[in-house]
């Protein structure tokens, strides 16, 4: 099966939804970013908040200008391309066009397709669903494990050790289990420093 997507001139991406909002996760928390949520994403992860955008037929295409220009309105100087799995698209002309607005390129991808575009910031969030590809970890700034039960911390140290050492490693737990792991994620975090607490304060705020 071939990982990679189609490297053909793209003109326009399927886009379930983009808003100007503060990012909640990981290590740009709190900064200001414009979110391209793009549609499409064969991951399946059962605890998805985002399912609706597993179907890439269901959402317009925009074309590259197009999305442009809604972050370049919003004066946005972050863009945080997401999914769905963003990286199941050819992200060459997007990144390209918004780094000639002189725009951030953040992605955050599950790492189970191979890397386009110039991206400013790699976030990796594994899956068990679908292994993440060894060389996108290896490029990945940020690892953020989401943890869902007790073995997610087996399993995001088995992931630390496939990342650079300068990349930043984050827990998160699943938001509808937060009440559950967040103990336990904090007694892990102090045992083991080199990890950091993520939280989806956007939930908090009640923003998107």
């Amino acid at each position: 099966m071939n990982n990679s997507p189609i490297h053909q001139l793209t003109v326009s991406l399927p886009v379930m939804e983009h808003f100007n909002t503060i990012q909640g996760e990981g290590y740009y928390q709190g900064n200001a970013a414009y979110f391209i949520r793009l549609g499409g994403c064969d991951v399946g992860c059962v605890w998805c908040d985002v399912k609706d955008s597993w179907d890439a037929s269901k959402h317009p295409q925009l074309s590259i200008d197009e999305i442009v220009k809604y972050v370049t309105d919003a004066k946005a100087n972050l863009a945080v391309i997401t999914g769905g799995e963003p990286l199941m698209h050819n992200l060459n002309e997007l990144t390209n066009a918004l780094h000639q607005k002189n725009i951030q390129t953040n992605i955050e991808t599950s790492g189970a397709y191979s890397l386009s575009g110039e991206l400013d910031w790699i976030c990796v969030s594994p899956k068990k669903f679908r292994a993440p590809l060894p060389e996108v970890l290896q490029k990945a700034n940020e690892l953020k494990v989401v943890i869902f039960n007790y073995s997610d911390f087996k399993w995001a140290e088995q992931h630390a050790e496939q990342v650079a050492a300068d990349c930043k490693l984050y827990l998160q737990p699943e938001w509808d289990k937060s009440s559950e792991m967040l103990p336990l994620i904090i007694d892990f975090v102090k045992q083991n420093p080199k990890w950091r607490i993520s939280l989806q304060v956007h939930k908090y705020m009640n923003i998107p």
